[in-house]
């Protein structure tokens, strides 16, 4: 006898085409009809609230007096919550992101009772291959997905194990035919059949039981009052089967029984049997980019600083960082970070990540004042202070503004030492701007903002201050023109069309022709970029590009404009009619003491419907890149197989090699290696004759959520054809990314995130604004609250722990073998734990002059509870 799992849920976009609010007041209205069906009828188990709390929290916004009516039903077990905020993307959205996400959303599930334990992720475009690890550290170990499995993965079946490097495991049931085939179904016995035999074709043959899953509901969906007729109707049409309502978890405890299931590995983003949208990593890119940036601001520097702040007695505020994280997490949704929504809904999503930046810049700004307003000295001049927030010591340049009425000063450590500086440029600031109260009481005289460099040493994972005091000793400014850029790695030169020629010193390899950009036509929409078929791309090679080069002692910046002619959309681009262009501005800044070349594109775009990218040539003939992913890195092919066989095998979308990233990606060879590291921009393909070059996607132009029949992915419309001329892009955008060149022995994941963790600075002076009373806590001139013993795994972040009084850094393996890593803290340590993602203790850690040890498997997260 087949047993038939008919599981009520809706699937909540909470936006799409249609607002949040719209959304909303559905919700309202399908929330008390779940729940009359519910209280009233017994024999309605159970209902899936689609394993996101952030709907209850929309609910709640409206009903707050149904609070309790919805915890009955939780803790009764016929509500189903959670576990997650909200319905993440996996592909562009960044490992902290994605715990978070689960952190919370089990948090706001156990206010009310249980939570659904299981991975449910129904409609994420394509799986990341850390995924099993994440949902481990939540000691989740079933997981339900739809998007991106074929048989080439290593079985055909629709049941299977999902494992990753480190041995963490999860049981998939897949959906093959999405999460919506129970929809609306009709009484008419006729139709109903039809429908129904159609997926039981693809059901049973994919099932390793006698067990199979009718998810009944749809995106917004109301619940389906006349299920039981249906059944009934089900029953006639089907005696060789049992029909029942029925949860998720009751399919895994009949699998779980199952002992031959095939264990498979990896990413999932093939687009055989359902779209993944491999190119919709760059669609909106200046939505994209402000998550990049967002992310790293909160987990580089934020919470370190909110950790350092409470380790010198300050108030840890996880209510304020919380909002922040749910603030993004909003966007994270699947549709959303993807950006294939109408512009209505684009517009919401950047203004969300425009509160988020506000609140994460403000919250960094008020815990460096907090830690330097309260430092222990009698000396009264104004300070700078310098924040490393790395777990080892810094050999820096630091680039920041000092703001005074002197007209020269030194800066004076807490020693006395003169520190050495150079003035990079001076304006003159209006005291008004600074407090109001200064031109209050009749004060006119003018500030002056000096932005200077400095170079020193920084203690790890803490700060130095400097006291800037007044000196007869005027520093000039030190910028001077120059021909080429020499530092201890590089020498660089400009071509008069505006790309580079980088000679490496230490790999003896000289690169030409870097930041030639590509331009293509894109007849695709928000889900997918597509070429316009035979087109020769426009490339920046005859372009006459105006250029600069200044430097000082510390290193160059590289200043290169020239406009880039294309045509103004497609119907001339078919036509070969130039008529439009965009404006290129890029900014280079080389630094003498590290292989890092930081690159700003400053872009403003008159044109529609076209792809933009920068091509960074590596002189290495590759087979495969490797890029990072949550917690690890991840190998891919430059081409992927399928590409010759998809029409033939009837594929859903065709299988370009464009790949998400979330902070770099690289290609080497037995002799050295080329990489980019990015605070922008998570997509790259490898291109070339020989896939030498790094192809970085800097924006899509589209004009449509959905369309059909284009030349990668025939067939119906994602979504819907609507019209969205704001994803045109026309206008600025800035997209952040750098280069280095290393030896084969260089942790690229470290490089990354030092490039992604810059020092930050104060400067404190006797005025400001926002008045604070003199805190009570006093700090040190100078801190360090730990350091890493071996330089060899990455840190993830440092945060306060959610339940008590204690600190949760987490780090993880990007190399390919196990390490051994610990940690020496520079106070007394009484306790520390391994403790998982839930930052539930694991085991205790022996502790040795204040020092602990671990091992780390290769793209392993592990988190330390101290």
């Amino acid at each position: 006898m087949k047993n038939v799992h008919i599981v009520p849920h809706m699937h909540w976009d909470r936006e799409w085409y249609f607002s949040t609010e719209e959304s909303r007041i559905l919700l309202v209205n399908n929330m008390e009809e779940i729940m009359e069906m519910l209280e009233n009828n017994p024999e309605y188990p159970y209902y899936v609230l689609d394993g996101q709390t952030s709907i209850l929290e929309d609910y709640f916004a409206v009903k707050p007096e149904n609070k309790d009516r919805v915890k009955k039903l939780v803790q009764d077990g016929r509500l189903i919550i959670g576990p997650w905020y909200t319905q993440t993307d996996e592909m562009v959205v960044g490992g902290e992101s994605i715990v978070r996400n689960l952190l919370y959303g089990i948090k706001d599930s156990e206010e009310f009772g249980d939570y659904m334990r299981i991975g449910y992720l129904p409609d994420s475009f394509g799986q990341s291959a850390q995924m099993p690890m994440i949902l481990n550290g939540f000691d989740i170990t079933y997981s339900i997905f739809w998007r991106g499995t074929s048989e080439r993965h290593g079985t055909d079946k629709t049941e299977f194990y999902w494992r990753t490097d480190d041995g963490s495991k999860v049981l998939v049931q897949l959906f093959p035919l999405g999460y919506a085939i129970g929809k609306y179904l009709p009484e008419d016995e006729e139709a109903l059949q039809k429908r129904i035999d159609k997926y039981f074709t693809v059901l049973d043959r994919g099932a390793t039981t006698d067990h199979i899953i009718l998810p009944n509901g749809h995106d917004q969906m109301p619940i389906q009052k006349n299920i039981f007729t249906v059944m009934e109707k089900l029953k006639k049409l089907y005696p060789d089967r049992e029909f029942f309502l029925s949860k998720y978890e009751n399919v895994f405890s009949e699998l779980e029984k199952q002992g031959d299931l095939a264990t498979l590995e990896g990413e999932f983003l093939d687009g055989k049997y359902m779209r993944v949208h491999r190119s919709i990593y760059s669609t909106r890119m200046d939505i994209k980019a402000a998550n990049t940036r967002i992310e790293n601001k909160i987990t580089n520097i934020l919470e370190p600083l909110a950790s350092l702040a409470y380790s010198l007695g300050f108030e840890y505020h996880h209510g304020l960082i919380e909002l922040i994280w749910k603030e993004i997490m909003k966007n994270h949704a699947h549709d959303s970070i993807g950006c294939c929504c109408s512009d209505k809904v684009h517009r919401e999503i950047a203004n969300r990540f425009f509160l988020a930046e506000e609140k994460v810049d403000q919250l960094i700004e008020f815990y460096k004042r907090k830690i330097v307003d309260s430092m222990d000295t009698e000396k009264q001049h104004d300070r700078l202070t310098a924040f490393n927030l790395l777990p080892y010591e810094r050999t820096e340049v630091i680039t920041t503004n000092v703001m005074t009425k002197l007209k020269s000063f030194k800066l004076v450590d807490k020693d006395s030492n003169e520190i050495d500086y150079e003035i990079l440029k001076s304006e003159v600031t209006d005291p008004g701007l600074i407090d109001r109260q200064i031109v209050h009481y009749g004060n006119y005289d003018p500030f002056i903002k000096y932005t200077i460099q400095l170079k020193d040493t920084l203690p790890s994972m803490g700060y130095k201050t400097y006291f800037v005091v007044e000196s007869d000793k005027v520093v000039p400014h030190s910028l001077v023109t120059a021909d080429q850029v020499v530092t201890d790695y590089y020498d660089i030169t400009i071509n008069p069309n505006g790309t580079l020629n980088i000679f490496d010193k230490k790999i003896n390899k000289r690169f030409e022709n870097v930041l030639l950009l590509e331009n293509g036509g894109d007849d695709g929409d928000e889900y997918d970029f597509s070429p316009l078929q035979n087109e020769e791309l426009i490339y920046s090679e005859s372009v006459v590009a105006k250029s600069e080069i200044r430097k000082n002692r510390y290193g160059a910046t590289i200043d290169i404009q020239y406009r880039l002619a294309v045509p103004a959309d497609l119907e001339q681009r078919k036509t070969k009619v130039i008529d439009s262009h965009v404006d290129i501005h890029i900014v280079v800044t080389v630094h003498n003491h590290k292989p890092i070349i930081e690159v700003e594109f400053k872009l403003n775009n008159l044109a529609k419907d076209h792809r933009l990218r920068a091509l960074i040539p590596t002189g290495i003939a590759s087979k495969f890149s490797i890029s990072d992913n949550q917690f690890g890195m991840i190998k891919r092919d430059v081409i992927d197989p399928a590409i010759h066989v998809w029409e033939r095998e009837d594929w859903d979308e065709r299988p370009d090699p464009i790949y998400p990233m979330l902070s770099f990606v690289g290609l080497s060879d037995d002799n050295y290696g080329v990489s980019v590291l990015t605070n922008s921009t998570r997509e790259y393909e490898i291109v070339g004759d020989k896939f030498d070059t790094i192809a970085i996607t800097l924006f899509r132009s589209i004009g449509f959520l959905g369309k059909e029949e284009m030349l990668r992915r025939p067939g119906r419309p994602s979504g819907i054809k609507l019209p969205t001329p704001d994803s045109q892009m026309l206008g600025e955008l800035n997209i952040n990314f750098a280069i280095t060149t290393d030896s084969k022995q260089t942790n690229v994941a470290r490089t990354a995130k030092e490039y992604l963790t810059p020092v930050v600075t104060y400067n404190k002076i006797p005025h400001d604004a926002m008045k604070l009373n003199k805190a009570d806590v006093t700090t040190p001139l100078e801190f360090s609250f730990f350091q890493e013993v071996h330089p060899n795994v990455v840190l993830s972040t440092l945060k306060k722990a959610e339940k008590d009084n204690r600190f949760v850094l987490r780090f993880y393996n990007p190399t390919e073998k196990i390490e051994n890593t610990g940690y020496s803290f520079n106070r007394e340590i009484t306790c520390a734990s391994v403790v998982n993602l839930n930052e539930r203790i694991v085991e205790d850690l022996s502790i040795e002059d204040n020092r602990v040890q671990i091992e780390v498997q290769p793209n392993q997260v592990k988190s330390i509870l101290f």
